[in-house]
This record gives C-alpha cells, structure tokens and sequence, in this order.
C-alpha cells in the first residue's frame, strides 16, 4: 500500500472513532454509600486474589494450594459483609455472590478429593462466568 493510501485510511479511521457517540453506562444500579462500595470493592479485589492463587497453584501443580486458595472465597467469607449493605443489595445480586461463594467451596473439596488441576480450571472458569455476569448486569454507584 502506497504512503498516500495508508495516511487516507488513517484519517478516515481516525474520524470514524471521533465521530462514534459513547454508549450510556446500561446496567443496573447499585447505590451505596463510599463505605459500602469500598466493602463491595474488597470481596471483589478477593476474589480476584484466590484467582490468582489457584492459577499459581494449579501451574505449580500444587492442589493442596489451590484448595486452601478457594476455600478463602468460599461460604465461610461470606458472612463478612454486613447485613447494613446486603440490605439494600438485590436478590439477583445477592444470588450472585451466593453461588460464586458456593463455587469456590466446590472447586476446593473437589481440589482436595480428586487432584485434577484441569477440572479446578473449568470450575475456576465456572465462578468466573458469575463474575463477568454480575459485572455486565451490575454498576455501583457512589451517592
């Protein structure tokens, strides 16, 4: 391609993403105080964590690791949110987190029995897809 062509292609390019209009923000609401966003940011920034930890684990092939990791995000750190902000979440959202939780509780009792690093992943994947859906549906707000 000549150096003309590719600076025409370039400009009609660039036009085109300047004159593209942003999409509004489509999900839903959350409404939450900066207290309660930054407890709802905490779980988040957990769960990424454990994430972390198992694919750590499963590349070391450590599956005492990876279940010790999912057991962190599991039902037991459920009850760390308080009741104050669960309140005025909604039951979609709160089915969310339940599941999610319920996930990793699975992922770790099955890390443990069975040893299979490739089904930590699917289930690893499997609370993921939770994840990318409560993003998708969901925004918080500050007010």
């Amino acid at each position: 391609m000549s150096r003309p062509s590719l600076l025409i292609l370039l400009v009609l390019f660039s036009s085109a993403l300047c004159a593209a209009k942003p999409t509004p923000d489509q999900r839903a609401p959350l409404r939450l105080k900066a207290q309660e966003k930054a407890q709802i940011h905490a779980e988040m920034r957990m769960f990424l964590s454990v994430t972390q930890k198992i694919v750590a684990g499963v590349a070391a092939n450590d599956m005492k690791a990876v279940a010790a990791a999912a057991h962190e995000a599991g039902m037991a750190s459920a009850g760390d949110m308080p009741d104050s902000v669960r309140v005025k979440l909604p039951l979609p959202f709160k089915q969310l987190g339940h599941a999610t939780h319920m996930a990793f509780d699975d992922l770790a009792r099955d890390a443990e029995s069975l040893g299979d690093a490739n089904q930590a992943l699917k289930q690893l994947g499997q609370a993921l897809d939770r994840c990318v859906a409560c993003h998708a549906i969901y925004r918080i707000e500050t007010r």
